[in-house]
């Protein structure tokens, strides 16, 4: 008998992405008047009255209301690539992005700089800053900003080469530390032939340095 050929593996299920939690703002804004009262101070001033309840809005709609968003909802409708697009960048920059930093709750806010060679298909420009602000409005690191909207560009427009480029203002940095006052923290993130320094990351960063006056 001819020898039995090894069975192939079936590939790995992918894990289901965690599930969170619709924000409760009542319970949110319990929360807040807890935090205060145990701060020492008096909610019946004039100034803190309502201060749970405005706290508890702006976290729930402003700050976490990235949670209820996947990349494929927010980057929407996707169009055919344009013919010999291949190898080609797509580059935004400037893209103005906040969110909080999960050790501290303390903000961060910057520019997002993201790169794209398009695959089989392209997107909307406003849709990219759409993308950030997903990933940005939840309790995140900015380097696992950066990854996710990179890893999420890629998988979803089936892109070669992807990338995104953090420049931000930390709050616990600049506010807790001392003589940090004007640090600027940088991330990046690179899927795809992008990964490489070859000759399509020089290209990005010559479009950057160009724009930004920042130097690779």
């Amino acid at each position: 008998m001819p020898p039995s050929r090894p069975r192939r593996r079936a590939p790995a299920a992918k894990a289901p992405a965690p599930r969170v939690a619709r924000p409760d703002p009542a319970g949110m804004a319990r929360a807040v008047r807890d935090f205060l009262t145990a701060a020492g101070l008096d909610l019946q001033d004039v100034n803190l009255v309502d201060t749970p309840t405005r706290v508890a809005d702006v976290w729930a709609n402003g700050f976490l209301d990235g949670y209820g968003r996947t990349p494929e909802e927010v980057l929407g409708k996707t169009y055919p690539a344009p013919a010999d697009s291949s190898g080609e960048l797509v580059v935004v920059t400037d893209l103005r992005f906040h969110s909080m930093c999960p050790h501290h709750l303390l903000p961060f806010t910057g520019r997002a700089h993201v790169a794209y060679v398009p695959g089989s298909r392209v997107v909307g420009f406003g849709r990219i800053g759409a993308l950030v602000d997903s990933f940005a409005h939840r309790l995140i690191l900015q380097e696992d900003l950066a990854r996710q909207v990179a890893r999420s560009l890629a998988r979803v427009l089936d892109s070669p080469a992807t990338a995104c480029i953090l420049e931000a203002e930390q709050a616990c940095l600049r506010l807790r530390a001392d003589h940090q006052r004007d640090a600027v923290t940088h991330a990046e993130a690179y899927e795809g032939r992008l990964r490489k320094d070859g000759p399509l990351r020089r290209e990005l960063w010559a479009r950057l340095g160009a724009r930004t006056g920042a130097g690779r």
